[in-house]
């Protein structure tokens, strides 16, 4: 699942942070948990699980949303 250049050389994924949410990379991705377990995705961007309350950890089932504190889910912008 490598993906190379034109010149041989690896293929740097983009890998982004989302604040209180999920980490995205850019895909195929492979994910090898610490027991072995595989998991792999061959969408253009994947969601990985960061809060590890998903259903489908290690990938993101936006679990996290029910994380945020019920006053800032009640803000709203004037």
């Amino acid at each position: 699942m490598t993906q190379l250049t034109a010149d041989g050389e690896c293929e740097a994924r983009v890998v982004r942070q989302v604040r209180g949410g999920p980490t995205l990379v850019e895909g195929p991705v492979r994910i090898i948990e610490d027991d072995g377990a595989e998991t792999v995705s061959d969408r253009f961007v994947v969601a990985v699980c960061r809060c590890h309350r998903s259903a489908l950890y290690p990938l993101c089932d936006t679990s996290h949303r029910a994380l945020r504190t019920p006053k800032a889910a009640a803000r709203t912008d004037t």
